[in-house]
């Protein structure tokens, strides 16, 4: 007999929103699945209410935010912003524990990262933590013209409102992943990032690739490299400019970047950049799944460099295109891509990215043997029916179902 299970997130678009897709439509014919959200949840991407059973929406509006002069008082705001939230989750708690399902799979929220919600949950809980909430982990990017704000960052570092905001959301993002009955993630490496920051024990899910959407088309190659993910600084993509400018003009391939969102001051800081490293770059937004597999396909290779990438999406998808990967060798990323067989990793050096690249652009045999390789290990390991099943062993052992725990 097949579970009822209450889906709860407060996601933007992007890959766990694209991954909750792929899990539900997958979930639904064996299990009873409601859909739980708030209202600031994006409904429209990867639209979840055509395949669940009942789909549910709490209200919930952020204040209004000041302008300049009195920006200052916007903390405040979102402190307040915080309690509302947190009540809105406790009623979401109560209807979900009233309405007596086996277990409730949660995902994170776009404001806490942590959702409040599994602190007053009494219906078992899973929760796919795809990552920490690291901008209180990791030190901001250096970015000259954004960081180094002189006197101007001083209020920030003194300011009350600021200080208090800060300290709840941390505080509470804490205290709510502790009180999951069981967490998976996406990959060893946030596993151990998981265990260091709030000293949990996080089960080790690997997120899949559709290939039958991603898939090789037969298209010829241009002289072109790929990268795909938001554009703000975590990605990396000024490294993959920096790198690709070290490549010699007769060689050097057209890098086109594709993202979902783009932050103007680093689309601007980007065009800068490589217009001083003679670099040809391409900045696209929102493009089709349709247009982003012909890209994949037409291009050479997919390079990859985000700064300590939870596990990514991107690398899949590029290899069940048959489109080899180079990347840099930190985060999740090492456990995805085969060194020497399904693309190259590298150091963050700018000088080794640029050879590894060079290596793919120059040897078109290699590469397509990479390509093949690479699309038949995506077949063999790393399908989204794969992920799911796994999925259901956690919720059928959360629940208490009579499987091997």
């Amino acid at each position: 007999m097949g579970l009822r299970i209450a889906v709860y997130h407060n996601l933007h678009s992007g890959g766990a929103k694209h991954a909750l897709y792929q899990i539900v439509r997958r979930l639904i014919g064996r299990h009873q699945v409601d859909h739980w959200c708030i209202s600031t949840a994006d409904t429209q991407f990867y639209d979840l209410r055509e395949f669940v059973e009942d789909n549910l929406v709490f209200e919930f509006k952020p204040g209004r935010l000041f302008h300049s002069p009195f920006g200052r008082f916007n903390q405040a705001v979102r402190w307040c912003d915080l309690a509302r939230l947190e009540k809105v989750q406790r009623c979401i708690a109560a209807e979900i524990d009233r309405r007596g399902y086996d277990v409730a799979y949660i995902q994170p929220c776009q404001f806490t990262q942590n959702p409040s919600l599994l602190c007053y949950l009494r219906t078992p809980s899973l929760y796919h933590c795809q990552e920490p909430f690291r901008r209180f982990y990791e030190l901001p990017l250096p970015r000259v013209d954004r960081n180094n704000r002189g006197w101007r960052s001083v209020p920030d570092r003194i300011d009350p409102f600021n200080w208090a905001y800060h300290q709840r959301l941390q505080r509470w993002e804490r205290r709510n992943v502790q009180h999951a009955s069981r967490i998976v993630t996406n990959s060893f490496f946030t596993r151990e990032a998981l265990y260091r920051i709030y000293g949990v024990n996080a089960r080790v899910l690997y997120l899949g690739v559709d290939p039958e959407t991603f898939r090789p088309l037969g298209l010829p190659k241009e002289n072109m490299v790929l990268s795909v993910g938001a554009l703000i600084p975590q990605k990396g993509f000024d490294f993959i400019v920096e790198s690709l400018g070290l490549i010699p003009k007769h060689l050097q391939p057209n890098l086109v970047v594709v993202s979902n969102y783009q932050e103007p001051a680093e689309r601007a800081y980007l065009e800068k950049l490589a217009a001083a490293r003679g670099v040809s770059l391409r900045l696209c937004v929102q493009v089709s799944t349709v247009e982003l597999v012909h890209l994949y396909n037409t291009a050479i290779c997919t390079v990859y460099a985000p700064i300590m990438e939870p596990f990514g999406l991107v690398p899949l998808e590029s290899m069940a295109c048959g489109t080899p990967v180079v990347a840099v060798k930190e985060g999740g990323v090492r456990e995805s891509v085969l060194h020497g067989q399904t693309g190259l990793l590298t150091d963050r050096d700018a000088d080794q990215f640029a050879i590894a690249a060079r290596t793919l652009l120059e040897n078109e045999v290699l590469a397509k043997q990479y390509g093949e390789q690479a699309r038949k290990y995506v077949l063999e390991h790393w399908s989204w029916d794969v992920t799911v099943q796994q999925l259901e062993q956690h919720l059928l052992q959360v629940a208490d179902r009579d499987v091997e725990k």
